[in-house]
């Protein structure tokens, strides 16, 4: 038991600071071109902004996922995953939480580690749900300030 925790944590990290390092320097490309001296994403650019920033954290989260399925391929046999492709759907339908039911790992060892892939997933997608909802709500404050009239 105590081997798949230690593998779980380890992916945990490594997938933890590539989504902090895709998303750091996601912010700072929107910052740099399509955010204005005051703060506020440019009117004109909100829908553009909001659609690479979604299409940049879809991006980070297959890296997370083709991780995920590396490391089954890797493990001792893990049956019934036995090629790529069935290693990467059954690490996305396990990192989305979806768990349709269709493969189930036959080791009752790494079965754990499926649980800490789902935890890590929703995790991971909660963060990338809260930077989108950041793009959102500075694109809505910026088309805000520019159609309602000031009071003064």
């Amino acid at each position: 038991m105590l081997l798949p925790l230690l593998i779980g944590a380890a992916l945990v990290v490594l997938t933890v600071l590539i989504h902090a390092f895709g998303a750091t320097s996601l912010v700072q490309l929107l910052a740099r071109q399509y955010i204005d001296e005051q703060g506020y994403v440019r009117p004109r650019h909100a829908g553009l902004a909001l659609a690479i920033a979604s299409m940049g954290l879809v991006l980070l989260h297959w890296i997370q996922i083709l991780i995920w399925a590396g490391a089954y391929l890797l493990l001792e046999p893990v049956s019934p995953i036995r090629d790529f492709e069935t290693a990467v759907y059954f690490s996305a339908v396990t990192f989305t939480t979806l768990g349709y039911g269709d493969i189930v790992l036959e080791s009752a060892q790494w079965r754990l580690l499926t649980g800490i892939e789902a935890l890590n997933g929703v995790l991971l997608l909660g963060l990338s749900t809260a930077l989108l909802l950041g793009v959102v709500h500075n694109g809505w404050r910026s088309l805000l300030k520019t159609s309602v009239p000031s009071e003064r």
